[in-house]
């Protein structure tokens, strides 16, 4: 490393970079990983990034990839520019050498988020002797576009080409290409779940965390081909790639956003595991579905750490007001839509005697969006071989809506980053977080990223262990064990 002013410089591929102090730690922010994917690389795969001469800035965030709006809970950042596939890195000492690595991609339903979100900041795992990149990814039809033309999957191409950069420069920061995790959260973790069983994958990540999300939710060459079919009526346009080129990247995004927001119906929770864009199966990036190829040996050397929040998907319920209007009525009819036997609702009001219909269905639908395949991508793992499996249940509750919210689908973020003082969290996780659970998770996170074992045992189906996190880490033999039985056909 060398030393322009205050801002330490280092170089990579493309040329040199001068990052910023933060927190004690450096910072460099907004490094093209790829070439920017508009004018002629417009909806293909991405490209090498284009030298530049002389030092680039590196102190702020580059442009974000075209997305759709944020919310309340998920505030959005959007940064004008075409450069949008990049990566910001924190490292703690770029002088060293062998540091681990932390590759962070970030969640939003394949259509809005940003390796620039604050909540990401990957400050405080460089503090803590890791060093940490969070990346961006084309969006929406930008990066998941299907038409059955040779080309697809290119978000998940460029998350690929984004673990190629790591693993060619990361060395320049401090960090060893060969400790590499990659991790993400809900699309993030359906990425993770699924750059798994992606054969040109091997090599570039040897851990990885997945928080829940899981590769149950890739989608079918005839699925994804419906989907663009729909989207090109939406924007009046031919179903071919050319006609897309010619939508305006701000309206495809929206178009994008629409059809998501269309298809996930707020007050419909069957409809909640509908990712219009995701991974598609398309014989090539993604040969086979990911339980197929992982069940096949597929990752088997890569160590997971994964789980889910005990009330997920009151993400979807609490906000709305939709927990409070939820009668018996609907709670059997959304139980038997996502294929419960009879007696499933009786099996989940015993073991949860006294909570309300609105609360059973939370249950009922965490179990069965995202326990469930979280559990069975773990399993079809073990029958290809793979050991190294660790399970987990996030069951710190938020205080926000009056504690109504509960362990909801991202409210673990704020406590993995260790990033409590960020008031923008405060929506989602209440005005009084607990340092003692940012400890907990995060020096969990830390010890896998950095040794391979987060601190409890690893999961197999004889004793299912999985750590129930919260201000500390208790080990249950398969917890609610009955409740998982009673989706097991």
């Amino acid at each position: 490393m060398t030393v322009v002013g205050e801002a330490p410089t280092v170089r990579v591929a493309g040329g040199r970079v001068a990052g910023r102090l933060d927190g004690g730690v450096a910072a460099f922010l907004g490094i093209p990983y790829a070439a920017a994917p508009f004018g002629p690389r417009r909806l293909l795969p991405p490209a090498p990034p284009v030298p530049w001469e002389g030092v680039r800035d590196a102190g702020r965030y580059g442009p974000t990839c075209p997305k759709g709006p944020g919310t309340p809970l998920f505030p959005e950042v959007v940064i004008d520019g075409e450069d949008c596939l990049n990566l910001n890195v924190w490292t703690p000492d770029p002088h060293t050498t062998g540091l681990p690595v932390l590759v962070w991609i970030h969640g939003g339903a394949f259509t809005t988020g940003a390796g620039s979100l604050p909540g990401y900041r990957g400050s405080s795992f460089a503090r803590d002797g890791v060093v940490c990149v969070t990346i961006n990814y084309r969006l929406g039809a930008e990066g998941f576009l299907y038409l059955g033309d040779g080309v697809a999957n290119l978000g998940l191409l460029d998350q690929l080409a984004a673990l190629a950069w790591v693993r060619d420069n990361i060395a320049a920061f401090g960090g060893d290409p060969d400790r590499v995790t990659v991790a993400g959260q809900s699309a993030g973790a359906v990425s993770v779940a699924t750059l798994l069983a992606v054969p040109r994958s091997a090599g570039l990540f040897g851990r990885a965390i997945a928080q829940s999300g899981s590769a149950a939710r890739t989608l079918t060459p005839d699925a994804a081909v419906g989907v663009a079919a729909r989207l090109a009526a939406v924007l009046h346009v031919a179903p071919t790639r050319a006609a897309f080129r010619e939508v305006p990247a701000g309206e495809l995004a929206r178009a994008s956003a629409a059809l998501v927001a269309a298809s996930q119906v707020p007050h419909d929770p069957t409809s909640w595991d509908v990712l219009p864009f995701a991974p598609v199966i398309d014989g090539d990036t993604l040969p086979a579905h990911p339980f197929d190829a992982v069940r096949g040996g597929a990752g088997r050397g890569v160590r997971l750490l994964t789980g889910w929040n005990r009330d997920d998907t009151r993400i979807g319920l609490v906000p709305t007001g939709l927990i409070d209007a939820v009668d018996e009525t609907m709670l059997a009819g959304v139980v038997a839509a996502l294929g419960g036997p009879d007696g499933t609702v009786q099996r989940y009001r015993s073991a949860r005697p006294g909570a309300s219909s609105g609360e059973l269905l939370a249950a009922v639908t965490t179990d069965r969006s995202l326990r469930l395949p979280i559990t069975r991508g773990v399993e079809a793992r073990l029958a290809g071989g793979a050991t190294g499996n660790w399970l987990y249940r996030f069951d710190h509750a938020s205080s926000s809506f009056g504690g109504r919210l509960g362990a909801a689908h991202a409210v673990e973020l704020p406590y993995v980053f260790d990033l409590l003082d960020d008031e923008s969290t405060r929506p989602l996780i209440g005005a009084d977080p607990s340092p003692a659970v940012a400890q907990t998770v995060h020096g969990a996170w830390v010890r896998f990223v950095a040794a391979g074992d987060p601190g409890w045992p690893r999961y197999d189906q004889a004793g299912r262990d999985t750590a129930l996190i919260g201000a500390g880490i208790t080990v249950a033999a398969d917890p609610d064990g009955e409740l998982r039985d009673t989706w097991s056909g």
